[in-house]
């Protein structure tokens, strides 16, 4: 082959590669921009995907947690004893009470058990509809509705059964009985005896004006 094809062949293939070079730098730079977009795309999946959840509207209040024992035949089998009240503020309340060899697992299953047992509280405007009394073993809880601004006279387990079941002003008071479960039970049983005026007045065969005067 003489040299002046051979220098051709050369001046040819140096152009050939002139012309592909900023064709693959095109290529390098449109993956080098595609990479990050796609690395964005999935970062906001990301962030969707772990978005916080909404609160949930149930909440939990502890009362009290006690250590009891059991005698059997080996001899004292210590456990936790965790009583919870459950509620929505919105007129949904339960009272739940288990034990457990551990605090958390006592806590987990009483929450689970005031769930199971929940009552609806009939409640009138921001307190209830009438005075009444509940009882529960030798512990009774007296509830008497008040006007606005008064707040929620109560302590303890009472004051926790009120507050979680949405009631904002209301009189009560303890009798017999200084446990916090029975004073809880009580009044849940209190609550749950509530009646409406929209309820006595049908029964009555009434009209709520008539009954309320």
């Amino acid at each position: 082959m003489s040299e002046e094809k051979l220098e051709t062949q050369v001046e040819e293939t140096v152009e050939v590669a002139e012309q592909a070079a900023p064709a693959e730098e095109a290529v390098a730079e449109e993956v080098v921009t595609e990479v990050p977009a796609k690395k964005q795309r999935n970062r906001k999946k990301r962030v969707e995907t772990q978005e916080v959840k909404p609160e949930s509207e149930w909440k939990e209040q502890v009362v009290q947690i006690r250590r009891v024992t059991k005698v059997v035949k080996g001899g004292k089998k210590l456990s936790f004893r965790a009583i919870v009240i459950v509620g929505n503020q919105k007129g949904q309340v339960g009272v739940g009470c288990a034990k457990a060899s551990e605090v958390i697992i006592a806590i987990q299953k009483a929450i689970a058990d005031g769930r199971k047992n929940l009552i609806t509280v009939p409640i009138f405007k921001t307190t209830i509809p009438h005075p009444i009394t509940g009882r529960s073993g030798a512990g009774a809880v007296m509830l008497r509705p008040a006007s606005q601004g008064t707040g929620i006279i109560a302590g303890g387990a009472v004051r926790s059964v009120l507050e979680l079941a949405g009631i904002e002003n209301i009189l009560s008071k303890s009798l017999g009985s200084k446990s916090p479960l029975n004073a809880a039970n009580a009044t849940l049983d209190a609550l749950k005896s509530l009646r409406p005026f929209n309820e006595v007045a049908k029964k009555r065969g009434l009209t709520m004006a008539e009954l309320l005067n």
